[in-house]
């Protein structure tokens, strides 16, 4: 499932619809599978949290920054629209998955493999084939109170979306918070192992967050939901503060 964005600081509004001149240039996406096995899925909200951690664990990987072997190609991905695609596997398709660069992040239950950005018409054979659709997942227990000291990824609570379209979405709500983080706020929230929650906003919580100058992401409508959609907003601890 994908959605997209820019990089922090262009003049061009990150979620616009209309195409521009980096439109024209080669674009790339982030690609993240979730292990799937049947007799054991992972909870819901589990592995939205996974998936956001997993961006998060690539951007500041020592490849991907400065001159690592990833870095170039991260730059091209961030220079232009940051789609994401999600895709599922289990047993053998999950071990060729895992054989190729990436990285893997666990959380309670889940595991979200996210591999350096790819062409969006360049995608290793191993991952191309792997399902995009039916990511549905449930989470057995309802998810107790995120932690207020700790970021928070707020969903929208109007909007129906697959577990695969939410992972991408918590994944770009993570990563422009990053973006607008001191490089002394990224070394605390890194060493501290990225935590974070996902949680469904009450919808007059949603109403204020959506108007706070908090990170927000809205949807380029290539799945699922109408272009424009608002989805993620994240409420930072020390992006609240600035405020």
């Amino acid at each position: 499932m994908t959605s997209d964005s820019t990089v922090p600081g262009d003049s061009v509004d990150p979620f616009r619809n209309e195409r521009t001149v980096r439109d024209e240039a080669p674009q790339f996406v982030l690609p993240l599978v979730v292990r799937i096995e049947r007799d054991a899925p992972p909870a819901r909200t589990d592995a939205l949290e996974t998936a956001a951690r997993a961006v998060l664990t690539i951007l500041s990987d020592e490849r991907a920054v400065g001159d690592g072997e990833w870095a170039q190609v991260v730059r091209d991905w961030q220079d232009a629209r940051i789609r994401k695609v999600v895709r599922r596997a289990r047993g053998a398709e999950w071990r060729r998955a895992e054989a190729l660069p990436g990285i893997t992040v666990t959380g309670k239950s889940a595991e979200v493999r996210v591999f350096p950005p790819v062409p969006l018409d360049g995608w290793p054979k191993d991952l191309a084939r792997l399902q995009v659709s039916g990511t549905d997942l449930d989470d057995p227990e309802p998810p107790a109170d995120a932690d207020p000291t700790a970021p928070v990824l707020w969903l929208n609570p109007d909007l129906d979306m697959s577990a695969g379209k939410t992972m991408a979405q918590t994944g770009h709500g993570a990563q422009l918070a990053w973006w607008e983080l001191s490089d002394e706020e990224r070394t605390a929230w890194r060493q501290a192992g990225f935590p974070l929650s996902v949680r469904t906003a009450d919808p007059a919580w949603w109403a204020e967050l959506t108007s706070s100058g908090l990170p927000l992401v809205k949807d380029a409508g290539f799945t699922e939901i109408a272009p424009g959609s608002a989805t993620v907003v994240t409420e930072h601890p020390a992006l609240r503060r600035r405020g």
